[in-house]
């Protein structure tokens, strides 16, 4: 009984998380759900409360990078780069996508996928229809940067931070090793995506229509660059990233309100507590599950080793989990299971939780959010989505698998 319970509270949880009536935030069925496994007798609330500690780092560190990705915003950080954007078509829209990628790659890596699709999204679809070309194709690389592009940085996604922390590697370590299968899954997702819509980037630019000079932020990209490299000293310190991000938030907040450029309402927004206190409510739900019964079947289903085939098995389980349960459950499902095994089954596990997404809508959270942030400027469907996403991810999740093993085979983890 006590399984049951939790497997329909956790699917509650997420069927709410995904459809959000009226807009209501996560949280309002997040908080009865997890005090619902915790009144039941599911989840002690000794191992609860120690669920929301072991999360709560992570998820502070998560308000800390929204509340930056904000100030980049609020300071004309996301303009600048749609004018850049605009400015590269002319060789056509190849040119024009390949900036996208660039920008959305850098986005997602260094500021998060919310960034991504939240912020440059937006910037990308009036780009689109600043030059009259088919938003599509540029549209649909941020969904899927905002996935894929999320392998590099231990802060570039929620699912890297709790990887990161049981992979037991360095800031500096986990960037090394994650980034040839970042590069591979960029490169495979932009020749994928130029093929798929290759009718629709055959449309030539009204160039014409650029006109506006390109404003650097530089007091915000000196900031970000301080801020990316306190990630790794304080990594190097064994302190958590999360002082890096916020002394990041502090400086560029202290700048953007003294130039009136934010307020301090929409700084207190950026944080979304809401979704904060979501994830660690649905840690706590997903704790139910797994010690009601989860952890032991799914552990038949996590292949051992860290062989290729192995690390091939373990991604392919994690994104067919995070179709079938949303990424984030999934990641704190598998982890318990993938950390005996070794940083590389860790590895694994992200890839197939952060490439896997883009099969489906409810991969992850960041694609419901890109699909009512492009809803405006496009229609895109569930079979849609799902085309693309079967043409792309399979491949992308390979050639990301295969640059994990190729960097373990040269240099060691």
């Amino acid at each position: 009984m006590e399984l049951i319970l939790s497997v329909a509270t956790l699917a509650s949880v997420l069927a709410f998380a995904l459809l959000r009536p009226h807009r209501w935030p996560e949280a309002v069925v997040a908080v009865p759900a997890a005090g619902l496994v915790i009144a039941s007798g599911a989840i002690s609330w000794d191992d609860a409360v120690a669920e929301a500690g072991r999360l709560a780092p992570v998820v502070g560190f998560l308000a800390a990078v929204l509340v930056l990705a904000r100030l980049c915003d609020d300071v004309g950080l996301f303009h600048t780069a749609g004018v850049m954007m605009a400015r590269a078509t002319s060789g056509g829209q190849t040119r024009l996508l390949a900036s996208v990628f660039a920008i959305a790659a850098g986005v997602t890596a260094i500021l998060s996928l919310d960034a991504t699709v939240v912020l440059l999204t937006p910037v990308v679809l009036a780009t689109a229809r600043t030059l009259a070309v088919p938003p599509r194709p540029h549209a649909y690389a941020t969904a899927h940067l905002a996935n894929s592009a999320s392998l590099l940085l231990p802060v570039s996604n929620l699912t890297n931070l709790l990887a990161f922390g049981a992979a037991g590697l360095s800031f500096l370590h986990f960037a090394a090793a994650m980034s040839l299968p970042w590069l591979a899954a960029i490169a495979v997702e932009f020749v994928l995506l130029r093929w798929f819509f290759a009718k629709d980037l055959a449309v030539e630019p009204r160039r014409a229509a650029v006109t506006e000079p390109v404003e650097v932020p530089v007091f915000a990209l000196v900031v970000l660059g301080l801020t990316l490299l306190g990630f790794a000293v304080t990594s190097l310190l064994g302190l958590s990233p999360a002082w890096a991000a916020l002394a990041g938030a502090l400086v560029l907040g202290v700048r953007a309100l003294a130039t009136r450029h934010t307020t301090v309402t929409r700084i207190a927004a950026a944080a979304d507590v809401p979704f904060l206190i979501f994830v660690l409510c649905l840690g706590v739900v997903v704790a139910a599950v797994m010690r009601n019964g989860l952890e032991s079947a799914m552990r038949d289903a996590i292949p051992e080793g860290q062989g290729l085939a192995a690390l091939l098995g373990i991604a392919a389980v994690a994104a067919v989990l995070s179709n079938v349960v949303n990424n984030l459950p999934a990641v704190l499902v598998l982890l318990p299971l993938a950390t005996p095994i070794g940083p590389a089954a860790v590895l694994a596990v992200l890839i197939g939780v952060n490439i896997g997404p883009n099969l489906t809508y409810v991969g992850s959270l960041a694609n419901l959010l890109w699909r009512s942030v492009v809803r405006r400027d496009m229609r895109v469907g569930f079979a849609e989505f799902s085309r693309v996403g079967l043409v792309t991810a399979p491949l992308t999740l390979v050639a990301a698998v295969l640059g994990l093993w190729a960097w373990i085979q040269l240099f060691g983890l």
